[in-house]
């Protein structure tokens, strides 16, 4: 009687028993922190997007401190990530800060260039001597809506200051521009002193001038000695002197000189007798 016998069966591999009330490591609050960090620091290197750095900051700071509660108590394993992500989200609050005050400094400084564009700076007048090379103030000072004399000073209200001289007959040469025969030519200085704190640009400036009652359009004119008009800069207590020629009817009794020192600055007029 043959004997039968059966193979042997194969073992199954050991697996360990279930440890009872352990947990997979929860560390997503971390990872989420880190990654909203980075985003929210590097937003805040941009001064205009001022406002995503502070939310995103905020949002990294308290996912960081909430992946430290689950360090302590086990639940997680990334203190390190965690830390870095609440450390980042505290940077990008900073940077929020720093750009909203780069932000409304800079929106203010524009409002107050527009106001300044808008408005000008007003001029307040310095009468001049009656005669003289030398003006002078007297006691008594003009408004600055008033139309100035000649000599006069106009004082703008961040230092500036133009002086427009009397006028005076003047002969043009043989090859001026501007000049209409049986017309009469007339000169006049321009100078305008620098008493602010900053350079001025003497090249903004500009010269019009009107003659007779009619007010009617004098041509600056053009020769060899005037209309070259001004150029450079003027530094902080320097002044320039620029030398203006105007034809008039030759039955015009006044001259009316209008100088607009620049974007800045309101324009003001002169009335010289003739």
């Amino acid at each position: 009687m043959s004997q039968y016998t059966q193979p042997p069966q194969p073992q199954q591999p050991y697996a360990p028993p279930h440890t009872p009330g352990t947990r997979p490591a929860r560390n997503g609050l971390g990872i989420a922190a880190l990654v909203l960090g980075i985003i929210g620091t590097l937003s805040g290197l941009v001064p205009l997007l001022f406002w995503l750095a502070g939310v995103l900051g905020l949002i990294a700071l308290i996912l960081g401190l909430s992946g430290r509660g689950r360090v302590k108590r086990g639940e997680a394993t990334n203190k390190g990530v965690t830390t870095f992500g609440a450390v980042l989200g505290l940077v990008a609050l900073v940077l929020s800060v720093v750009g909203a005050v780069i932000m409304f400094k800079a929106v203010d400084d524009v409002v107050k260039d527009i106001d300044k564009e808008l408005s000008g700076s007003s001029a307040s007048a310095k009468p001049g001597g009656g005669s003289g090379d030398s003006p002078k103030d007297s006691g008594k000072d003009k408004g600055a809506a008033d139309t100035l004399e000649g000599r006069d000073t106009a004082a703008y209200d961040d230092g500036l200051e133009v002086t427009v001289s009397n006028a005076a007959a003047y002969t043009p040469d043989a090859y001026a521009a501007g000049h209409t025969k049986g017309n009469r030519a007339y000169k006049v200085s321009v100078v305008i002193e620098n008493k602010t704190k900053k350079k001025y640009d003497s090249v903004l400036a500009s010269v019009d001038a009107r003659a007779g009652a009619d007010g009617v359009n004098a041509e600056q004119i053009f020769d060899g000695t005037v209309g070259e008009g001004f150029t450079g800069t003027v530094l902080p207590g320097k002044k320039v002197t620029v030398q203006y020629a105007f034809d008039a009817p030759a039955d015009a009794k006044n001259l009316t000189v209008e100088v607009s020192p620049g974007f800045d600055w309101d324009a003001s007029q002169w009335d010289l007798k003739l």
